[in-house]
């Protein structure tokens, strides 16, 4: 049971990095509100820590499917 909530933790604690590593690269600051730009602060904030170490994540393009009529 207790160790549950240390695996809580550690995963909030490398979300928040995340955080501020995608706050420290603008990229809530951004104007441009597409489907790349939240996926490239999507993947900055799942990658937390590794963001230091040199990962750079970044989505370009998406397609989101059309709804049907």
């Amino acid at each position: 049971m207790r160790g549950g909530g240390i695996l809580g933790v550690i995963v909030l604690v490398w979300l928040l990095i995340g955080v501020l590593a995608a706050y420290q690269r603008d990229y809530f600051k951004s104007e441009a509100n597409n489907c790349a730009t939240a996926g490239t602060i999507a993947l900055t904030v799942v990658a937390g820590p590794l963001n230091y170490a040199g990962v750079n994540p970044k989505v370009t393009n998406c397609n989101l499917p059309e709804p049907s009529q």
